[in-house]
């Protein structure tokens, strides 16, 4: 089976941290969100990866080479970026030899049982039931949970069955079709071609599609819901030791990640927190934070924190969120 991971966005509601970072390379719990999605794959037997890359793409496939020498993998790029089926659809060429395909969007982490979704003889769509599912795709379902219509961001969801951003797909030959079916149509919402309209229109032509409800479902798309998925994660996840990790005069509070190559000292750190490779934190105090690679505090007080790599902060301060490459002195 293959994998299509489209990884082309901007991340916008992620800024200041995606000018510089993929938002599926920002790290949670200890990894990247994309190695969350791989390693769960893989770990079923997916072995065969196409991701769809644009923004910022060359750090995705420089990370993907490194991490995943011994998979399969083709890297497209899509340019300009006109939505979710057209960024599918730059795949055809690579998928005429596949019965079934396995899609899963690069910035959500879902926790389900990945076998029984990917041996369903049915095509399926993983679903979670939420509160306020406007935000995302809607899928309305009958009792047996076959999905009768599916409808991108509706402003009046008339189910609160949001899709989690994972579809198992059995009939390539009628995916493709809807897919070339909605461009050559120029059949866009919200001014870009869905890949839930493709998947709708397949409904319309008798295809089944199956609702398959995950356990939990982690969207990383915003500072307050990473800064809650990683501590999610880390409650939920064993957090291996790293070593080559130097702490002095320091206490932790588990749950913390900490990478390897950091030097701590005089600190309290946790929970919750997330500290990248290379880091050196002295005389601070973090919790419910994230702090990137190679990034230097000194005094500092943060919770509720998103810190970019490479980062310089001396003196107090509360809540940041800071991208890449900053220096922030409040010591005077």
């Amino acid at each position: 089976m293959k994998a299509i991971i489209p990884v082309a966005g901007a991340g916008t509601n992620l800024r200041p941290h995606t000018y510089t970072q993929p938002k599926p390379l920002i790290p949670v719990a200890g990894k990247p969100i994309l190695s969350f999605i791989i390693d769960k794959l893989i770990q079923n037997g997916v072995s065969d990866f196409i991701f769809v890359i644009g923004y910022l793409g060359e750090k995705i496939r420089l990370f993907v080479e490194q991490k995943y020498p011994g998979i399969r993998k083709e890297f497209i790029y899509q340019e300009p970026r006109l939505g979710s089926a057209h960024a599918i659809r730059l795949a055809v060429e690579y998928l005429k030899k596949s019965e079934e395909i396995v899609i899963q969007f690069g910035d959500t982490i879902v926790d389900l049982d990945m076998k029984k979704f990917l041996s369903s003889e049915n095509s399926s769509i993983a679903v979670k039931r939420i509160e306020h599912p406007q935000s995302f795709g809607v899928a309305e379902m009958n009792k047996e949970r076959l999905i009768l219509k599916i409808i991108e961001k509706p402003k009046i969801p008339k189910s609160n069955w949001a899709l989690v951003g994972l579809y198992k797909i059995n009939d390539l030959d009628t995916f493709i079709k809807a897919l070339e079916f909605i461009i050559s149509h120029d059949i866009k919402t919200y001014a870009e071609f869905q890949l839930t309209d493709a998947l709708m229109h397949m409904i319309e032509q008798g295809h089944k599609f199956y609702g398959f409800e995950v356990d939990n479902w982690w969207d990383c798309g915003q500072k307050d819901q990473l800064l809650q998925t990683n501590a999610l994660l880390l409650d939920k996840e064993p957090i291996k030791e790293n070593e080559n990790v130097k702490l002095e005069r320091t206490i932790l509070i588990p749950p913390v990640s900490i990478g390897a190559h950091c030097h701590i000292t005089d600190s309290i750190i946790g929970p919750h927190v997330t500290i990248g490779e290379s880091s050196r934190i002295q005389k601070s105090v973090i919790w419910n934070s994230i702090i990137g690679n190679f990034s230097k505090l000194d005094e500092a007080v943060l919770k509720k924190s998103v810190i970019g790599n490479d980062v310089i902060i001396k003196g107090f301060s509360q809540s940041l969120n800071i991208g890449d490459n900053a220096d922030i002195d409040l010591s005077h």
